[in-house]
């Protein structure tokens, strides 16, 4: 079973930057698809963003485009998105996944591995 780990979530203002970093110890996703998503206090787990296996592709909710950069490293086995301008209602628990390339890149059954989340809370 793949784990995969988030961090460099934190407590920011709004309008300020955090950029959260995803990792696979031990072993290598740079044939994956590899999202971010994000959950809410009762609210249902939402898509953020996601990039293909290379790079070449990314796609971006529309509540973050703009503001969110998802970039990867395949050398360094990381997955890193960019959040810029935050506004409270990014507040949330944020979540790293990957799935096999192919169609579901926006919904989160069609990921495989899942990490354990990294809460960002920003305030007003």
């Amino acid at each position: 079973q793949v784990q995969l780990v988030e961090s460099g979530g934190g407590l920011v203002q709004a309008g300020g930057s955090l950029r959260l970093s995803c990792a696979a110890p031990g072993r290598t996703f740079s044939t994956s698809t590899m999202g971010w998503f994000r959950q809410a206090p009762g609210k249902e787990r939402e898509f953020v963003a996601a990039i293909s296996w290379s790079g070449g592709r990314t796609y971006y909710a529309d509540s973050v485009k703009g503001r969110f950069t998802l970039s990867r490293d395949n050398a360094k086995n990381t997955v890193d998105l960019q959040m810029n301008s935050l506004k409270p209602e990014d507040t949330a628990v944020y979540y790293c996944a990957a799935k096999s390339p192919g169609a579901g890149v926006t919904t989160p059954r069609s990921y495989d591995y899942w990490g354990q989340g990294t809460q960002v809370t920003v305030s007003s």
